[in-house]
């Protein structure tokens, strides 16, 4: 569910280093939001990361 329609981002993961050099998995999700826009004209509910939101990549219904 955490990836955004616009540009396909979605949760990436990684080795999380402690200050002891202890590693342990690590998942970091993107900031999604579920917001109504338009899609090929109708308003449509999507999921929607906040940097396509701020750049007006979408257009909210």
């Amino acid at each position: 569910m955490a990836k955004c329609s616009v540009c396909d981002k979605a949760a990436h993961f990684g080795i999380q280093v402690s200050h002891s050099h202890r590693r342990s998995n690590k998942m970091w999700k993107s900031n999604i939001k579920k917001v109504k826009a338009v899609v090929n004209g109708t308003p449509k509910r999507v999921y929607v990361c906040t940097s396509c939101l701020r750049s007006g990549k979408i257009e909210r219904a």
